[in-house]
């Protein structure tokens, strides 16, 4: 019995399968559920409100629906067990097995999950990294799923990290654009290709764009609200402006030289600007970078226009990542 393939943009996990009658098979024993592997190396990110197991069971649920898997309780016999292998398809950064082992277990916890590879290693295309092996049932039903995620996961690792090789020393972020109810699963990946994670959500960081500037009437008027805002209700939490222009990170900086303010991160939203050649003018974000000096950490939002310079095709994974240019080291990032 072999296990059906599905295209992935950058990076393929593949689980195969060898049919064998009853073995007993020693189970994992997970005591704690909220460790998802012992040799886990990447954790995921901390949210206050993300249930992953519940993420889990919801994409189960999603595949198994009323009645389950009738193709596998029509072919294979109840008893039968399996061994099943990960192989990789392509060359990349394998994301997920953390997770594949949460599935795996949420289904049956007998299953026994081995691997020969962790989170963020890079592994060669033909290279046998895991296997799982227990009643076929069960297996199957999890298979989907598991490859599901894995795939996803280990293809947006697998582009962080050559962003992240790219950008060094400057640090990439992802964003708040990510598949409804993945956001966790997407910034998890980010972390295991080398990334940094922004903000979780709404919640965690302010964040001060264009449609909060322009409603407040003004880039000064926003920035001491949210001063104003975090005194009041007695917070400390990062404090990130967007600046369109080489006029508004004056205004920014002309007003945080006069005024106590809890501003951490100025944002140079589309700074760069690409040439017909190919090449990017970076002037104007060069005088930006100048005239904060130091003062605050810069971020540069944009350069997924110049992603393909890189060999980064995918939009779906581009559009989740963005640089975050550190003022020091801007000369040996561009």
């Amino acid at each position: 019995m072999s296990a059906s393939i599905l295209n992935s943009s950058l990076f393929l996990p593949h689980l195969y399968t060898t049919s064998r009658r009853t073995v007993r098979m020693s189970a994992i024993e997970i005591r704690n559920p909220s460790v998802l592997s012992q040799s886990m190396t990447i954790k995921p990110p901390s949210h206050p409100t993300y249930d992953l197991k519940g993420v889990v069971k919801l994409a189960l649920a999603e595949d198994a629906g009323d009645r389950g898997d009738v193709t596998c309780m029509a072919t294979i016999p109840f008893d039968m067990e399996v061994e099943a292998h990960f192989l990789a398809k392509e060359d990349g950064i394998v994301a997920g097995i953390a997770l594949a082992e949460m599935i795996f277990h949420e289904v049956d916890p007998s299953l026994k999950v081995e691997w020969s590879r962790k989170d963020g290693d890079y592994i060669r295309k033909g290279l046998q990294f895991g296997k799982v092996s227990g009643r076929a049932h069960n297996i199957v039903v999890a298979e989907r799923v598991v490859l599901n995620f894995m795939q996803r996961m280990s293809g947006i690792a697998t582009l962080t990290k050559a962003m992240a090789d790219a950008a060094r020393p400057a640090s990439i972020l992802e964003t708040r654009k990510t598949a409804p109810g993945l956001r966790l699963v997407d910034k998890w990946a980010v972390l295991i290709g080398g990334g940094r994670n922004h903000r979780m959500g709404l919640f965690d960081m302010v964040m001060i764009k264009d449609n909060h500037i322009s409603i407040a009437g003004g880039i000064i008027n926003a920035i001491r609200s949210v001063d104003q805002y975090l005194e009041q209700k007695d917070l400390q939490m990062e404090v990130e402006v967007e600046t369109r222009t080489l006029e508004e990170v004056n205004e920014v900086l002309n007003y945080t030289s006069e005024t106590k303010t809890s501003l951490t991160r100025i944002m140079l939203d589309n700074m760069v600007i690409p040439l017909p050649n190919g090449d990017v003018d970076v002037s104007m974000l060069q005088s930006a970078v100048a005239s904060i000096n130091g003062r605050f950490e810069t971020e540069l939002l944009g350069i997924r226009q110049c992603y393909s310079r890189h060999g980064a095709q995918n939009r779906t994974d581009r559009s989740n990542l963005h640089f975050q240019w550190c003022t020091n080291t801007f000369s040996k990032s561009t």
